[in-house]
This record gives structure tokens, sequence and C-alpha cells, in this order.
């Protein structure tokens, strides 16, 4: 089977649909939308367990200042709001091409993730700023979307190419199949009107098993207090797991879509209305 050219033919499609939507003034996530169920808003969010009376962030030995602090606070709302309209247009990209959309209550990284992430960076990289550091966060939204092996590289085509067609560009595509390690693919997008980058990890029911599996030994080899000689040990405990994953076929060769697919002209691409009963043409 082809699986470009059966993508192709259901991008083109959903591009169809998303012209007509944006020609009738809703726009390609109203059509999003409409194609599933309303997304349920995600439950508020604690504050962070990591929060001090300085109004800094302190924990496992990582800390944020309280500007950083407050910085970090307005991204993660900011990221709250974006998710309203890029959760839609995930959905339906996972309706679609029949995969599982897995863990969609954890679509939102918890602040104080968000800050541990931030703190290990400025730790590591002296004189960057928190607001440099943001930056490079693309996983304060994200999605995993998982096939069978046999339908994976199909899945992964049509729907990284929906997600083009609608608007969000392709900002990272890590596709690390063939690599030692993890295994799997990481995409990040960046959404059209909030400009929110978003990830979107594409996974085979065996590699995500895998990816839960090594996560305590990821959380303890990145803490700062880990030993050089232990970061190995992590490391090579992790890489046996994701050795015994199967690659699905194709997936050595998936790579991102164009930026962002321009969508066709409702006019051409429509069939004309069918005439009323009655009517004389």
């Amino acid at each position: 089977m082809n699986h470009r050219r059966t993508a192709s033919r259901l991008v083109s499609r959903a591009a169809t649909a998303a012209a007509l939507a944006t020609a009738l003034g809703l726009g390609a996530a109203a059509a999003a939308t409409a194609a599933v169920p309303a997304v349920p808003p995600p439950a508020a969010t604690a504050p962070a367990a990591g929060s001090g009376h300085d109004g800094g962030w302190h924990q496992d030995g990582l800390t944020l200042s309280a500007a950083d602090n407050k910085k970090v606070d307005a991204f993660v709302a900011r990221a709250r709001r974006a998710e309203r309209a890029i959760s839609p247009q995930v959905r339906t990209a996972a309706v679609i091409t029949h995969a599982a959309l897995i863990g969609f209550d954890q679509r939102l990284k918890s602040p104080d993730s968000l800050k541990r992430k931030v703190a290990t960076k400025l730790r590591e990289n002296p004189g960057q700023t928190a607001d440099q550091a943001l930056g490079t966060v693309n996983d304060a939204v994200r999605f995993t979307l998982q096939w069978p092996a046999g339908k994976y590289s199909q899945g992964v085509t049509t729907a990284s190419g929906l997600l083009a067609v609608w608007g969000n560009d392709s900002a990272r595509w890590s596709n690390t199949w063939t690599r030692p390690g993890y295994k799997g693919i990481n995409a990040a997008w960046r959404a059209p009107r909030s400009g929110q980058l978003f990830e979107v990890q594409f996974h085979t029911p065996e590699s995500k098993r895998a990816q839960l599996e090594t996560h305590k030994l990821y959380e303890e080899q990145r803490l700062p207090g880990t030993s050089p000689e232990r970061v190995r040990e992590l490391q090579a405990q992790q890489d046996a797991i994701f050795a015994a994953v199967p690659v699905p076929p194709g997936a050595e060769q998936l790579t991102a879509p164009a930026r962002r697919l321009p969508a066709p002209d409702p006019a051409r691409r429509l069939p004309a209305p069918a005439s009323a009963p009655g009517s004389v043409s």
C-alpha cells in the first residue's frame, strides 16, 4: 500500500473541509471542533508545590527567583489558553487516522514540571534568562498519538499532514527510530493564532510502554545530584529497554511535512450543490 498516496487523499479532504470552514467565516479550528466532542476543560492547576514565601520557587536543589517564578506562571496561563484551540485539532487528527490519543488528561505540563525544566536550563546555562529558557520549551502543551506497528507510518504521515494543513508550522521533528535509546517521533508545532509551541509524540504501543518503563530512570538521571557514574548506568538501562522495541515498517523514512501546506480553493475542489427537488436547471 502506498501510505503517502492514501495519506495525501485524506489530507486533501481535510484541507477542503478547512477551506470551506474558512470561506464560511468559521476557521479551521471550528471545522476540527465539529468533528469530535467538545474538549473538557483541564482540571484547575494547584499552586506549585515548591513555591516559597519569598515569591520564588525551590525544589530538588533547583531554584527560581520571584521574578522568574512569575514569568513561568504567566507562561503557564498562556499555554492553558492556547490549548483550547489546539486540542480539537489533535483530537480530530486522532479520529481521522484511527489513533489512540494517550494521556489526554495530562496534555498540560504541570507548573512544577515547567519550573523544574526552566531552573535546570538556567543552572546548566549560566547567563541565560528565564525568557530565553521558556522560548525553548515546546511541551507545555503535549499529546501522544499511538498506532499499531502495521499502521504507524501511514498514521504519522496523515496526522502530521493534517496538522500542517490546519496552519500549524512544523518547528521540530525528531525521528529516533534508528538511534540507540529512546524510540519514537517527537514533533513540535507552532499554532497559527496563539504562536504557542506544542508537542505531539508519535508512538506504537511497544515504544510507549518502553517510555513509561524508563520514565523513573530518566527522572533520576536528570536530577542535579546524580553522579556521572550513575547517569551512565541509568542511560545504559534505558538503552537496553528501548533496544527491545520493534521498529515499525517505514518508520525510518518518516519526515516532517511542509511547514504549512496551502488549503485548496473551495470553488475548485468542492462539488457543485445538487439541484433542489422541482427546480429547473
